[in-house]
């Protein structure tokens, strides 16, 4: 089995305090963990929307959607916009198969995210 790659996640913070997190790469069991800090740092660091730019993501598995789903309810709980982006096909489809595509707050790109 090859090595897998550890998931990276760039932070950004505007100057409206929005925080715009941009993985790349899989996000599996082993990465799960990666995003879902990443997660808990954003809210923690009281931004006013949390934005996931999805873009660099090629495939997610299961653990990458309960990252996801963990995010909604920190964001539902801490009245804090969540906004997903950039899905590649491959991953807007794990989505729709889940039936989260309804529940998250889905748009096509960051500048859009920003406004939602």
């Amino acid at each position: 089995m090859a090595d897998r790659i550890p998931l990276a996640v760039k932070v950004n913070r505007s100057q409206e305090g929005a925080v715009v997190l941009a993985p790349s790469g899989d996000i599996g069991y082993h990465e799960a963990p990666t995003l879902q800090q990443a997660v808990r740092e954003a809210f923690d660091g009281r931004a006013r929307r949390v934005v996931i730019d999805l873009s660099g993501v090629p495939y997610m598995a299961t653990p990458g959607l309960a990252a996801l789903v963990q995010a909604l309810q920190i964001s539902k709980r801490d009245r804090v916009p969540l906004v997903l982006c950039g899905l590649s096909e491959r991953v807007r489809a794990v989505f729709e198969i889940a039936k989260l595509h309804s529940v998250f707050t889905i748009v096509a790109d960051p500048n859009s995210a920003m406004s939602t």
